[in-house]
């Protein structure tokens, strides 16, 4: 029951800082959504009724997270694209627990494709997830060719910072998501999902500053 009772302790925070914080309520829905999602991820794998123990990186591999696929796709694109196509076979490597095969697909991507930002990006999320998510110097390498080829798109940054957050290095991801956001168009249909991410992160940071502090 004490697994339950911190998500209702953090589900009555989480509504108290968007509430201090002023935070559009057009968008509470979409916070909302994700701490939905999050509780019922809980209950599905969670197991609340159960003692803790850590949580090894074999146990979450053959994962796919459908939010990430979603917004992969909304900001490159769909039906018709090569990452699309190769995001499509990495995935199903992925789900059969090939996570070393992914990265070759995403590999020959950007051997076929060595001007699409986007390949470059998925492969550096490869990279950082067959390493345990460790921003490895290759995956590293990857993210800075998708930057360096399409700057002014918030995609790469976007899942740059990312994979540092898989890391736990959040202070270093912030930048990445804050210029996401300043570069997604104000019309574009993902921008708040952006916004609320990064709005999540900055309270993350300012909790572990308020923990620092004697």
């Amino acid at each position: 029951m004490m697994g339950w009772a911190m998500l209702g302790v953090m589900a009555l925070l989480a509504a108290g800082v968007l509430a201090v914080s002023r935070f559009p309520r057009r968008m509470w829905t979409v916070a909302a959504t994700a701490l939905m999602f999050g509780a019922a991820g809980y209950a599905w794998q969670g197991s609340p009724t159960l003692a803790g123990q850590p949580v090894s990186t074999e146990d979450r591999a053959g994962e796919v997270d459908p939010n990430l696929v979603a917004l992969r796709e909304a900001m490159f694109g769909k039906y018709g694209t090569p990452v699309f196509a190769y995001a499509t076979a990495a995935e199903t490597m992925v789900r059969s627990g090939r996570a070393d095969l992914a990265t070759a697909v995403w590999l020959g991507a950007t051997r076929k494709y060595p001007g699409d930002a986007s390949l470059w990006t998925g492969l550096g999320l490869a990279l950082a997830e067959n390493d345990g998510n460790q921003v490895s110097p290759a995956a590293k390498l990857a993210f800075e060719k998708a930057l360096a080829l399409a700057p002014t798109h918030p995609g790469p940054r976007f899942f740059y910072g990312m994979a540092l957050v898989r890391q736990g290095k959040f202070a270093e991801a912030r930048p990445y998501w804050a210029k996401a956001v300043e570069l997604a168009p104000a019309t574009i249909s993902y921008r708040d999902e952006l916004r609320v991410r990064l709005f999540l992160l900055d309270r993350l940071l300012a909790s572990q500053q308020g923990q620092a502090l004697p």
